[in-house]
């Protein structure tokens, strides 16, 4: 019942309801806390904590849930990530990362991260309208590609009808995304949490739900406002 009634509260947080959520949160957790007290199988016991664990509620009405990924955990890719929080009201998206600049970096794929996540915000069910991009710019030998590549992204996505507004930032260094339903997520290493695939031609090289992740940590925030850069 406890386990019910916290699939509720995030269903009535998914549509807005945030005082009916915090209601069912409550009794919810209420109620896992006494299954808690009465089981005594351990395994049990550490499964309720953790669902415990994942939801802590401000005075305020504020949301917020952490996700840890485990080192080589798969089944991450940004659509099961992200699904949940792009509900059809989503028009808007902000993007802080400052590492969105080169196609290959020490094995990392950031260009390329950026423009998956662009393909999911493109497939829906959300209207995005416009995507706010603030990265750092490389300064170095990439800087050529970097700017290549990011025009490439915004003209593609205009295809879409979608505007890709590009802001450079020397001090960034959060890394933050953004929806103007009130969602807001960090996540540790920003977009840039999938490991380097084995091959071009290996399981989890399309599919990053099949890509073994770096263990990081996300956080799942909502306000009443999302404030803006």
């Amino acid at each position: 019942a406890g386990a019910e009634t916290v699939k509720r509260a995030v269903q009535l947080d998914v549509a807005s309801r945030f005082q009916e959520s915090l209601v069912c949160y409550q009794e919810g957790i209420d109620l896992l806390l006494q299954v808690v007290k009465a089981t005594t199988d351990e395994a049990k016991k550490r499964r309720y904590r953790q669902k415990i664990s994942e939801y802590t509620f401000l005075s305020d009405g504020k949301y917020h849930k952490q996700i840890r990924i485990e080192e080589n955990a798969t089944g991450f890719g940004y659509e099961k990530l992200f699904h949940e929080y792009l509900t059809e009201i989503v028009s808007e998206v902000w993007v802080e990362d400052p590492y969105i600049r080169q196609v290959h970096q020490a094995s990392r794929y950031l260009l390329y991260n950026f423009l998956r996540f662009c393909e999911m915000l493109v497939k829906g069910p959300c209207k995005v309208r416009t995507i706010h991009l603030l990265t750092s710019y490389d300064k170095g030998g990439g800087s050529s590609q970097q700017m290549t590549a990011l025009e490439e992204i915004k003209q593609s996505l205009s295809n879409y009808g979608v505007t890709l507004n590009i802001d450079f930032s020397s001090s960034i260094h959060d890394r933050e995304i953004r929806f103007n339903n009130g969602w807001m997520i960090k996540i540790g290493r920003g977009l840039d949490y999938f490991k380097k695939p084995q091959g071009h031609f290996s399981i989890g090289y399309c599919d990053f739900d099949l890509r073994p992740c770096h263990e990081t940590t996300v956080d799942v925030f909502h306000t009443k406002h999302t404030k803006k850069m």
